[in-house]
């Protein structure tokens, strides 16, 4: 039978971490309450280093603007697109009207 695989959320994960770094607990009795190999712990561990720096960036507040400024854009094209639609439609009943087709 084969095993299932575990999924650990970031939370679990900084959380098994900071019970490390700050507790002092061993590597070795967190991996053993979470059932996973040292290995695991330190690619976490890793992993949380390198991307430790994003916490103090902005990227968030340039991601959500640049995501509004994408948004309003596309509104624009889509209102654009339905006028044009709009236009198109009516030229088509006048045509067909002008040949007796309705």
């Amino acid at each position: 039978m084969s095993k299932k695989r575990r999924y650990f959320s970031a939370e679990q994960k900084v959380i098994a971490i900071r019970k490390h770094l700050l507790e002092q607990t061993p590597v070795s009795d967190i991996c053993d309450e979470l059932n996973i190999t040292t290995t695991l712990f330190y690619r976490w561990q890793k992993e949380f280093f390198e991307n430790g720096s994003r916490a103090f960036t902005k990227d968030g507040d340039s991601n959500l603007k640049k995501a509004e400024k994408e948004n309003s854009q596309l509104k624009a094209t889509t209102s654009q697109k339905n006028d044009v639609i709009a236009e198109l439609v009516a030229e088509n009943l006048n045509l067909k009207k002008k040949r007796g087709l309705i």
